[in-house]
């Protein structure tokens, strides 16, 4: 069996040829985030509790599909995998993720990409700039579409915006995200990051619902 991951906003689709389970797969890499992270996070949970993943390949592939207009992320995940059926496209997973700030009523939320295109870091901390209340969430929501079930789950990671970017690691938002107060995502390992994270989190409530319907 085939499937995707597909990036909302478009963008390429990477072919991955991985089993989950008895499940091969495509992957459509989010933009922005190292591909592989996301493969690695994902194969070492089944590696780890099930021994079933075995084999990733990938290839790029073109496969550009309009994201819906709203500030919910799951609503864009929805109806982004929406779309991607109405093209005839089954078993795939698909995940979308952003940064939303306490203060600043969820911005950027699902328009981080955007914004850290547009802005970015500076821009964020400018935004913050006297701001007492420093609290933020990163979020990220993935779907599932495999063996004719739809499977969506959202993994969040608590923390504040700092003064100023620290660290030289992980990408986007990472040098101004701390989820412990005391350093960034950009100043700790990418091991500590994946047990902490969003994505790690995310990732991590896939493979349990995977789990308890029986597809892994």
């Amino acid at each position: 069996m085939n499937g995707y991951y597909v990036a909302p906003g478009g963008g390429e689709i990477i072919y991955v040829t991985y089993r989950l389970g008895y499940h091969k797969m495509y992957i459509e890499h989010e933009r922005g985030a190292p591909a592989e992270r996301f493969y690695d996070r994902l194969t070492e949970g089944y590696v780890r509790n099930e021994n079933a993943v075995h084999h990733i390949e990938m290839e790029h592939l073109r496969h550009p599909y309009d994201e819906v207009q709203t500030s919910d992320l799951e609503e864009v995940v929805n109806k982004g995998m929406d779309a991607i059926i109405a093209e005839g496209i089954r078993d795939f997973i698909v995940d979308d993720s952003g940064l939303f700030i306490d203060a600043l009523k969820g911005f950027p939320g699902v328009w981080s990409a955007y914004a850290q295109k547009t802005i970015g870091n500076p821009g964020i901390l400018k935004l913050m700039d006297g701001v007492e209340d420093r609290g933020a969430e990163f979020r990220c929501c993935i779907g599932c579409d495999i063996a004719g079930k739809r499977i969506v789950v959202t993994g969040k990671c608590r923390g504040v915006i700092t003064d100023s970017e620290k660290g030289s690691e992980g990408f986007g938002f990472d040098p101004v995200f701390s989820h412990d107060g005391k350093r960034t995502f950009a100043e700790i390992p990418m091991d500590e990051k994946n047990d902490v994270s969003h994505r790690g989190n995310a990732v991590r409530l896939l493979i349990e619902a995977l789990r308890n319907e029986g597809l892994i």
